[in-house]
């Protein structure tokens, strides 16, 4: 039987990131996205900071695990959004209040 060690690949999310952004059309696709992506770190960030697991999220809001884990993956989807009152919940569980807020856009400069 072959006793190798498990290597597991290190992959660092920065310097890809850096990489596909020199990819033609990907930067625009990112940024069109940005307001799920930050919404999506919001979560993760707030129940890390709380130092809950997923399980420990879904028992305080009554739910099964796998929800929450639904749930935080699809913060960023524009198919399958949560709705204002399970963010609520979501937060009451890590500690949180729920602030949603809109910022004027950015004014982008014409082009010459």
């Amino acid at each position: 039987m072959n006793r190798e060690r498990y290597n597991p690949v290190p992959f660092d999310v920065d310097t890809t990131h850096a990489r596909w952004m020199k990819r033609p059309g990907y930067a625009a696709a990112y940024a069109a996205l940005a307001d799920e992506f930050a919404a999506l770190n919001e979560l993760l960030s707030a129940r890390q900071r709380a130092g809950l697991t997923q399980a420990q999220v879904a028992e305080r809001m009554g739910i099964a695990q796998a929800s929450v884990a639904r749930l935080e993956s699809s913060a960023g989807s524009r198919k399958h959004a949560p709705s204002i009152a399970t963010l609520r919940r979501y937060a009451d569980a890590v500690g949180c209040d729920l602030r949603i807020s809109l910022a004027p856009k950015a004014k982008r400069r014409a082009s010459a």
